[in-house]
């Protein structure tokens, strides 16, 4: 790389003896190749081998694919994520307010509840919620006339609601109260001096500022939820997993559909990792240029200034 040209607006060289050109030489990074070298190599003996072995059965993947049997368990596994997650983030918003509030009663009952479920593995909880009526043969809700049988009315995929439910929601509530915290007091403080009480500031003022912080473990949350609904196939609800087990039951294809299985999941990660992506750059508008640029953006960026990464 080299130049001759005297940049504008510069001053006149002592003597008028314009100085000679600059010679510039790149710096060589010889691991940089051996080490992308020895990666390629890697992936090219790995891939050869996944898809040459006889064992792996790719044609009956194909075939079971989108079978009607794994298709109903894909939806209801969508299903088990979206209302899980539901119940999750409206559990969390609450128990995170709870957390927060002066009231030692209802601060306290807010721990409890996160301690609980937050200090017990979600599969013992699904199990719990399955063999509810165990405990509770009949349930009431207090009411005098309401008698309700426990089998009839907890079957097994609302425990599986229930369980992942509940228990994403004291998950929830520990990103919520980090993004309530993170806005400063400053705010509320405002809000309370034009009058507006602690719901509204909270609704109108910190809960806005706050999503900045809270979509992204959110977007992590729903993705893993979206893989521990595989949980519930402990409890027969045939979602995406359990409908496999079934048919690898009865054919003993066992690998071929634990691939269209994870395939299945693979695919369901990708699109929320990118709703993910762009749900960040719409809550973090205004924050950093860095972050509003876009892949391909950063990728012309960086080859603009000649492959050097520095700040956008």
């Amino acid at each position: 790389m080299s130049t001759t040209q005297q940049p504008a607006g510069s001053p006149e060289p002592a003597g008028g003896v314009t100085p000679g050109a600059i010679e510039a030489v790149p710096v060589r990074h010889p691991g940089r190749w051996v080490a992308a070298l020895v990666v390629a190599v890697i992936a090219f003996l790995l891939a050869r081998s996944v898809i040459t072995n006889p064992r792996f059965e790719w044609d009956v993947v194909g075939d079971y694919l989108f079978d009607a049997r794994v298709l109903r368990g894909i939806v209801t596994t969508l299903e088990l994520t979206v209302i899980a997650m539901v119940i999750g983030i409206l559990g969390g918003v609450l128990l995170a307010v709870m957390r927060l509030s002066p009231n030692p009663m209802v601060s306290g009952s807010s721990f409890f509840y996160i301690w609980i479920f937050r200090g017990t593995p979600v599969l013992v909880q699904l199990l719990f919620w399955n063999f509810i009526a165990a405990v509770y043969p009949q349930i009431t809700f207090g009411l005098p006339f309401v008698h309700l049988d426990a089998n009839d009315l907890i079957k097994p995929f609302t425990a599986a609601i229930l369980g992942l439910g509940l228990n994403e929601a004291a998950y929830m509530s520990e990103i919520v109260r980090a993004g309530i915290l993170s806005v400063d007091e400053g705010q509320a403080e405002a809000a309370q001096a034009l009058g507006m009480t602690r719901t509204q500031t909270m609704r109108r003022i910190v809960l806005p500022q706050a999503m900045r912080v809270i979509v992204p473990p959110t977007g992590n949350e729903i993705i893993s939820m979206l893989k521990t609904t595989s949980l519930a196939s402990a409890i027969a609800v045939t979602e995406l997993l359990y409908a496999v087990q079934l048919i690898y039951a009865q054919n003993y294809k066992t690998i071929p559909l634990l691939i269209v299985a994870s395939f299945w999941y693979l695919l369901g990660t990708t699109i929320l990792s990118i709703g993910q992506y762009f749900l960040e750059r719409r809550f973090g508008r205004g924050r950093s240029r860095a972050e509003q640029l876009g892949v391909r953006a950063r990728f012309m960026a960086l080859a603009n200034r000649g492959g050097e990464p520095r700040g956008v």
